[in-house]
């Protein structure tokens, strides 16, 4: 389709060159040819297109089809509202629902002329979503000794898309039909208005005593329709020249014409006043999309004046007209070379994601990674603002293809490693039996070390499918709990020392309360390690009551609140207190799983880091005091120092281990 609204010109001759050779164009004025021509609303800050009439894709060509071709074509164009351009919507992350349901918003919320491309795009994601699921159910149907011959498959997410699909292909086939008609409709009315004109010059009254019918028709011209395209410069044309004919008959009566040119004169006036005022206006395009009307209603609404004032009317209304041109040309090129940085940009945002999916990524955790720095890219990309038009389609392929080309090679790794992760869920399967049946054990000696060993087998086995994670877990935790519990029931009835353990430890817990600190960084918290070694010596207490445990460490909060101590040192303190019970216990999954979760700890804090560090790439030709800058820098330092502490308390978890 043009970019260019030509209704306001009908020779098709661009502004630029109409109002930069006013000597061509000024002598009359009445005449097609000579009006300014108007191009296409184009918006400086939200930059805008003709409504996008495309002719509809199908297998074969359909009378509705042909018929949007021909409306797309006509001088209809012109009355469709501009609307605004948008970078187009990524519908590469939906799954076929949530596709299926951005189809229907779409359809709902848009006019249904406007909206081809994007209901394009969806089916395309949709269909691609499909294939692979087809291609799924094939390979499975296959793998259990199926004939190929005999493979259909098809879903309700299917038909349910194509239902809705082809209902607004019926619709908006529908809308260039009656449009089409429209037009041949609005093209007869012009005709028939025509020939009344003809009647009148042919008929035996006055020129003067037709002067109202004339009136009456230019009336109807104004408020007929859009025409074809094609037939509209010679429809025009023809208007035209039997008006002028009228009009130069009517010279018998100077009344009535210089009437009629005494209002057209003040009409012209009012338009070239307000023309003056745009080009006054700081909004140039809010002023360039007025012009449009304003030009469309020189041309098309109000006759001619005078001859001898027509020159000089036309000078000065195309001088005010120039202003705002020049004005407009001024602000799209500065717009183009926003337009143009944008384009470098979103080539290096596409540059990176496809440096991502090159590097070798063999695990779970480094696809993870990776989906997460190609949707952080993703998010810049969509936050960058427009590309020149001509490298639109360019940019937006080029990234479509390499995010699909990312999605493709995820998809292939997480496909080869299904077949890995259900030979790992027999595994634990087998396991979590091993656990069950030893559960209610009585020979706790063998039994101990054998649970410990099963804990181990588990934490090596790799991952098994999200849909059996959370259920096969629960098992398994219940089994060894449940043996667990059993164990330290059986100890606590075996120590009875322990109760008088915890009568200890609730007396200490007491005397907390009263503990008065002087104020000296140094005894207060040699007063602090006092009553921690006190209470680690005093040992343990029954299993059920080790939530005093707890309220010491709440006590312990409470008088570190009262210090002034480096935030490190007190969260190492802390860290030694909380070991040292766990350690007192005869359950060495409590250090292994705190050891495990350090570890993890340390491994998304690196991650983080890098990915704070590569985030830095996008800001590489911004100046380091910039305030976003900084902040990233700020959070890098934060988790390297947090980084630092998780290292020191996998050191003291280690010593401890070793002690």
């Amino acid at each position: 389709m043009s970019d260019q609204i030509n209704a306001t010109q009908e020779d098709n001759t661009p502004i630029e060159k109409s109002v930069t050779n006013t000597k061509a164009t000024q002598s009359q004025e009445e005449t097609p040819k000579q009006m300014p021509a108007i191009k296409a609303d184009t918006s400086i800050e939200k930059p805008t297109k003709v409504a996008n009439i495309e002719p509809e894709v199908a297998a074969a060509p359909t009378p509705e089809i042909s018929e949007e071709q021909e409306v797309e074509s006509s001088d209809a164009i012109a009355q469709i509202e501009t609307v605004l351009e948008k970078e187009p919507t990524d519908y590469s992350n939906l799954n076929k629902v949530q596709l299926t349901s951005a189809l229907e918003n779409l359809i709902s919320s848009g006019a249904i002329e406007n909206i081809k491309e994007e209901a394009e795009e969806i089916k395309t994601e949709f269909n691609n979503l499909f294939q692979e699921e087809l291609t799924q159910k094939k390979e499975a149907f296959l793998e259990q000794g199926g004939n190929i011959i005999d493979f259909h498959y098809t879903s309700t997410e299917k038909k349910a898309f194509n239902d809705i699909f082809n209902d607004y292909k019926s619709k908006r086939n529908a809308h260039f039909k009656k449009l089409k008609q429209d037009l041949e409709g609005n093209l007869e009315v012009r005709n028939l208005l025509i020939e009344e004109i003809k009647g009148l010059l042919d008929s035996k009254q006055s020129v003067n005593s037709n002067y109202k019918k004339i009136k009456d028709i230019q009336d109807r011209w104004k408020q007929a329709g859009a025409i074809p395209r094609d037939k509209y410069n010679t429809v025009w044309n023809n208007y035209h020249h039997y008006m002028e004919t009228y009009y130069d008959a009517l010279q018998l009566d100077r009344e009535f014409r210089d009437l009629d040119f005494k209002h057209n004169l003040e009409e012209k006036q009012k338009l070239i006043t307000r023309t003056q005022e745009l080009a006054k206006q700081s909004n140039i395009d809010k002023a360039f999309r007025e012009l449009q009307l304003i030009h469309r209603r020189w041309k098309e609404e109000i006759g001619p004046v005078a001859r001898e004032i027509r020159e000089e009317l036309w000078e000065t209304f195309s001088a005010a007209t120039k202003i705002i041109h020049d004005k407009k040309m001024i602000a799209e090129a500065a717009l183009e070379e926003t337009f143009i940085e944008n384009y470098a940009i979103k080539k290096e945002l596409i540059g990176l994601i496809n440096k991502v999916q090159e590097e070798t990524k063999s695990s779970h955790s480094a696809w993870q990674n990776a989906m997460k720095q190609v949707q952080e890219i993703r998010d810049v990309f969509f936050s960058v603002g427009r590309v020149p038009k001509d490298k639109n389609k360019e940019i937006w392929a080029s990234f479509k293809d390499t995010t699909r080309s990312f999605n493709k090679a995820k998809n292939d790794f997480y496909k080869h490693q299904k077949s890995a992760q259900y030979d790992n869920l027999e595994q634990k399967r087998k396991l979590i039996k091993l656990a069950q049946d030893n559960k209610d054990t009585e020979d706790f000696e063998k039994a101990t070390p054998l649970f410990k060993k099963i804990q181990h087998d588990w934490r090596e086995i790799g991952h098994v499918p999200r849909k059996d994670s959370d259920a096969i877990w629960k098992e398994f935790k219940a089994a060894c709990n449940h043996y667990f519990d059993r164990l330290h029931a059986l100890k606590d009835e075996e120590n009875k020392g322990e109760v008088e353990n915890l009568a200890q430890k609730q007396a200490l817990l007491d005397s907390m309360k009263t503990i008065s600190l002087s104020g000296d960084h140094k005894q207060d918290i040699q007063t602090i390690k006092a009553t921690i070694s006190q209470w680690k010596n005093i040992g343990r207490v029954p299993f059920k009551k080790k939530s005093i445990d707890q309220k010491f460490n709440k006590a312990l909060d409470a008088l570190f609140n009262t210090l002034d101590l480096d935030k490190k040192e007190t969260e190492l303190i802390k860290f030694e207190n909380k070991l040292n019970a766990m350690a007192g216990e005869d359950d060495t999954r409590k250090l292994q799983n705190e050891q495990f979760f350090i570890g993890k700890k340390i491994d998304e804090t690196k991650s983080e880091i890098l990915q704070l560090e590569n985030n830095l790439q996008f800001f590489k030709h911004v100046d380091k005091d910039n305030p976003l800058v900084k902040d990233v820098y700020k959070n890098i330092d934060n988790h390297k120092e947090q980084l630092a502490l998780w290292k020191e308390k996998l050191v003291k978890i280690k010593a401890i281990q070793n002690g």
